[in-house]
């Protein structure tokens, strides 16, 4: 338990670390000519608190009776999948910026998945069966990386909305002066839409084989968000693809279908778990 409580310790500094870095390195007024070691910095405080984080996650996922995906534990789940897929980005993207909340969010979700421990089996092991013949897994692996990559490109939306808004003021101060154009911030953007409609696609399909009746009364209201988000997130990629949607009409339908994305598991989970006591 003590170790435990290093690690989570460990973890919840490394990641505040890489965010204060961060927010010092933006807010500075040499941002014109950044130096690259100062971002790397960001970087490996970042990886090291995946590094803890990851250790954390083995004690508290993987128990003797199932895999526990418990409210607490799903969300530390997603925020360590945000910060590797940021960490993996930043090696071809310039998305270093986005750790502005994504660490903080890691360092909270780690926090609390050590103050709030639930108990909360939903898939029992069968070490007999490889992978793919694991349906149930593959559905909630793909759920969690699909999740991870709109939340990533959500909070892409974000950065540009910002941006976007200080451009529109003349305000060419502080950390705007650091960021890449705005064209190289909207591709971005739909590279992160894109891997994650399909991710979203494929784990909605996945889901049908598994969960045989994906309309139950306990999973309906996750069916039906999940795909609301997914009309929202195709119907942006479409508009992109065939009338060049751009700017804040990007803005918006990333964060609407990120609210229904959150609504389908998150909220749902909150609900059930909390409040009914059920998967």
């Amino acid at each position: 338990m003590q170790f435990i409580f290093f690690e989570t310790i460990s973890g919840v500094i490394c990641y505040c670390t890489a965010s204060m870095l961060l927010v010092r390195y933006l807010l500075s007024t040499n941002t014109k000519n950044p130096k690259n070691s100062h971002k790397q910095l960001v970087s490996i405080c970042g990886f090291i608190g995946i590094v803890f984080h990851t250790l954390i996650l083995r004690d508290f996922l993987f128990t003797p009776a199932g895999i526990n995906l418990s409210l607490t534990n799903a969300l530390s789940t997603v925020a360590w999948l945000m910060a590797v897929l940021l960490i993996i980005a930043s090696l071809r993207q310039p998305v270093e910026n986005m750790g502005i909340g994504i660490y903080p969010f890691a360092a909270v979700a780690l926090g609390l998945q050590n103050l709030f421990p639930e108990n909360h089996i939903i898939i029992p092991y069968s070490a007999e069966l490889s992978i793919t013949e694991k349906p149930l897994e593959i559905h909630i692996l793909l759920s969690f990386f699909a999740y991870s990559l709109c939340a990533l490109a959500t909070m892409q939306a974000i950065l540009l909305a910002v941006q976007d808004n200080y451009l529109r003021n003349k305000r060419l101060r502080g950390f705007i002066r650091v960021l890449p154009p705005l064209q190289t911030m909207e591709s971005i953007l739909f590279q992160l839409l894109t891997l994650g409609f399909i991710l979203l696609s494929l784990s909605l399909f996945s889901g049908i084989i598994p969960l045989e009746n994906m309309f139950a009364q306990h999973l309906a209201h996750k069916t039906v968000f999940s795909i609301i988000a997914w009309l929202i997130f195709g119907n942006l990629l479409w508009g992109r693809w065939r009338f060049g949607w751009r700017g804040q009409i990007a803005i918006r339908w990333t964060l609407s279908g990120f609210f229904f994305l959150m609504l389908a598991y998150f909220g749902s989970k909150l609900v059930l778990e909390l409040i009914f006591h059920r998967v």
